[in-house]
């Protein structure tokens, strides 16, 4: 029997993800490009994944387009929520979790999960930049470093910083004040990562945490937010390696559900 493949993609605010799956288990191609909705994030995501996965568009037969950016991808045969999406990939990841974290470049969501990995309940902060990557990258942006670098500058901290503004642009300007303060980068890093973490915790008791829990999204990859968020919340987070294409993962996974269903991916 020939080999079926099925991709996801997930079209983030900030970066475009994509996941090709060989007989809706292996994992054969993958990419994640750090431009998303509106730019050509997408298709040079969907270009790189089939480059590592050495097969052309024609040998894909079911796609599933998920985040901001789903409808505006052409060629998607499915297009499904990101919510649903990161619940089937964290249920394949890790059978037996019961919250999702997931930290994205616009938006905070937190997802509720039954036995089976289908999605019970949730909540989001999509109002505010506040406690998202695009608030690690402003904080970032005053600090002159990176997002990549806050983690280790965080990790040299002595102390925590108190960062009490929730706007991100008065955060800037608290953050640029103590640093005339003469207050150290890594007890600002430290205190940028706590803010984010006590308003993801707010979020998370609101919907009611349950364990096991897993972080997804790009910010899951900040060891500094993770602790921080870890301490607000009094357990440990399971992090997969793959947290940032967690959604593009779920994307590829129901293509191949919906696919197997008749054979050629129509609806029964």
């Amino acid at each position: 029997m020939a080999d079926t493949y099925t991709m996801g993609v997930d079209i983030g605010s900030a970066a475009s993800k994509c996941i090709i799956l060989k007989n809706g288990t292996q994992i054969v191609g993958k990419a994640v490009i750090p431009s998303g909705t509106g730019t050509s994030g997408p298709s040079r995501a969907i270009r790189a994944a089939l480059e590592s996965a050495s097969l052309s568009k024609e040998q894909i037969s079911y796609l599933t387009a998920t985040g901001y950016g789903r409808n505006t991808l052409e060629g998607a045969d499915l297009r499904i929520s990101e919510l649903s999406c990161h619940a089937a990939g964290t249920h394949a990841l890790f059978p037996d979790a019961r919250t999702v974290i997931d930290i994205g470049g616009q938006d905070v969501k937190i997802l509720s999960l039954n036995e089976d990995g289908t999605l019970d309940s949730f909540v989001m902060n999509d109002k505010c930049a506040a406690g998202t990557g695009r608030f690690l990258e402003a904080m970032a942006r005053v600090l002159e470093t990176d997002v990549q670098s806050l983690a280790d500058l965080d990790s040299k901290a002595l102390n925590v910083a108190k960062i009490a503004s929730t706007c991100t642009v008065f955060a800037e300007s608290e953050v640029i004040s103590q640093l005339s303060n003469n207050v150290s980068i890594y007890d600002l890093a430290a205190g940028i990562h706590a803010s984010v973490a006590a308003r993801t915790a707010s979020l998370v008791r609101r919907l009611g945490f349950r364990e096991p829990g897993v972080m997804t999204g790009g910010v899951a990859q900040n060891a500094g937010v993770r602790r921080a968020l870890e301490k607000e919340l009094g357990t440990v987070l399971l992090v997969s390696p793959m947290a940032q294409l967690n959604g593009a993962y779920g994307a590829a996974l129901l293509a191949w559900k919906h696919f197997s269903k008749t054979g050629d991916g129509t609806s029964d």
